[in-house]
C-alpha cells in the first residue's frame, strides 16, 4: 500500500508508476500529498495539503497522467536516436535501431534487450501497434510518444509504421556459435551493401543454416538498413563476425568442409557432396572472395549460367547453393 507520499517523493519513477499500462493503473493508495510552496493538481487545495482519496486500501483506477509528446525535431532524445543512425555512435553506445513492427515484434519474440520505444499512433496501420506499445509498457519498456514530424528524423524509411525501438547490441564473437552434430554454415567475406548483407541473413534462416559468419565487413550488422532488409532474421539467426583469417582457422579446428564459389572453378555445385559439416564461402559481387579464402577452401565450385552474365546477385548464389545442401541431406 502507498501511505502519505509527496510529488517530490514520487519523483519521476513514482510518476510514472502511477500512468497507466494500456490506460490504466491498479493498486492500493491511501493518501497523496504535494510538497510545501508547490500548487497540488486541484487547485482548491494549497501548497503541502493532502488529496485525500475516497478509495483507501481498495482496488482503485486512477486517470492516467498523460505522458508529454515530442513533437520537436530538435529534442535531445530524438536527436540522441538519429545518431544511432551512424557506425561510430552505435559501436560507442552499444546500441541499434530496430524499426518497424515485424522488426521490433520478432525483437521481442526472440528476447532482444530492447531499451526504448518510440511510437507515432498517426502513423500505425492497425491496432497491432497499439497492442505492441501496451505490452512493451507492461514489460516495463520506456516507451515514448512522439509527433509525426519528430518520427520522421528519427525513421529511416518512407511510408513508416510508426514504430521504432532502440536495443542493446550483442556478442558476435566466433565462440557464442553452439553448432549442431552436422553443421551447415554461410560464410560472407566483406560484404559491403547492407540491403546484401540482410538479404544474406534471410536466405540464411530460410534455409536452417546453423549460423552466418561475417568476415571483414564494410557495413556493420547493425546498420539499419541491414536490420530492415533481414526483415527480422537477424534476431533469428545466429551471427558471428570476425577476419577471415579467424574464420579459416575455426573451421578447420571444428572439421568443417568449405565450398568456395568462383566463376573459374571447373567443378559445379552439383558436384559436390554436401551431406557432412559444411561451409558455403561467398564474396561480394564486386570483388568475389579473396585469395586468401578461395585458397583455404578444401573445394572450389561454380554455378553455371546461361546468359552473358557472370555474377548472381549474392543472396540468390547462397539460395542456390545452400538448397541444393539441403536437398542433399534430406535423402
Amino acid at each position: 500500500m502507498i501511505g502519505e507520499l509527496t510529488l517530490a517523493e514520487l519523483g519521476g519513477v513514482g510518476l510514472a508508476a502511477l500512468r497507466c499500462i494500456g490506460g490504466f493503473f491498479f493498486g492500493h493508495v491511501s493518501k497523496l500529498c504535494y510538497p510545501p510552496g508547490r500548487s497540488s493538481l486541484n487547485p482548491a487545495l494549497g501548497g503541502g495539503e493532502r488529496l485525500s482519496l475516497p478509495f483507501a486500501r481498495e482496488s482503485c483506477f486512477i486517470p492516467p497522467v498523460p505522458d508529454e509528446v515530442i513533437q520537436s525535431r530538435q529534442n535531445p532524445r530524438i536527436q540522441a536516436v538519429a545518431r544511432l543512425r551512424d557506425r561510430p555512435e552505435r559501436e560507442a553506445r552499444g546500441l541499434f535501431i530496430a524499426e518497424g513492427l515485424r522488426e521490433l515484434s520478432r525483437a521481442l519474440e526472440r528476447k532482444v534487450a530492447v531499451a526504448e520505444v518510440y511510437f507515432c499512433p498517426e502513423l500505425f496501420r492497425g491496432v497491432e501497434a497499439a497492442e505492441l506499445v501496451s505490452g512493451c509498457r507492461a514489460a516495463g519498456i520506456d516507451c515514448c510518444e512522439v509527433g509525426r514530424s519528430a518520427f520522421e528524423k528519427i525513421s529511416g524509411r518512407e511510408g513508416p509504421d510508426g514504430l521504432l525501438g532502440i536495443a542493446k547490441t550483442w556478442d558476435c564473437s566466433l565462440e557464442r556459435l553452439k553448432l549442431t552434430a552436422n553443421p551447415l554454415l554461410l560464410v560472407a567475406e566483406s560484404v559491403e551493401k547492407p540491403g546484401n548483407l540482410g538479404a544474406l541473413l534471410r536466405t540464411a534462416d530460410s534455409a536452417g543454416c546453423d549460423a552466418l559468419i561475417v568476415c571483414d565487413p564494410i557495413t556493420d550488422l547493425f546498420n539499419p538498413n541491414v536490420v530492415r532488409s533481414s526483415q527480422g532474421a537477424v534476431f533469428s539467426i545466429p551471427v558471428a563476425v570476425c577476419s577471415s583469417a579467424e574464420a579459416v582457422a575455426w573451421m578447420q579446428s571444428k572439421g568443417i568442409h568449405s565450398l568456395a564459389t568462383s566463376p573459374a572453378a571447373t567443378k559445379t555445385f552439383w558436384d559436390v557432396d554436401c551431406r557432412g559439416p559444411s561451409a558455403l564461402l561467398l564474396g561480394s559481387e564486386k570483388d568475389g572472395l579473396s585469395d586468401f579464402m578461395l585458397g583455404s577452401a578444401n573445394e572450389k565450385i561454380s554455378i553455371p549460367q546461361a546468359g552473358l552474365s557472370d555474377s548472381l546477385n549474392v543472396s540468390m548464389a547462397a539460395g542456390i547453393v545452400l538448397f541444393e545442401a539441403v536437398r542433399q541431406r534430406r535423402k
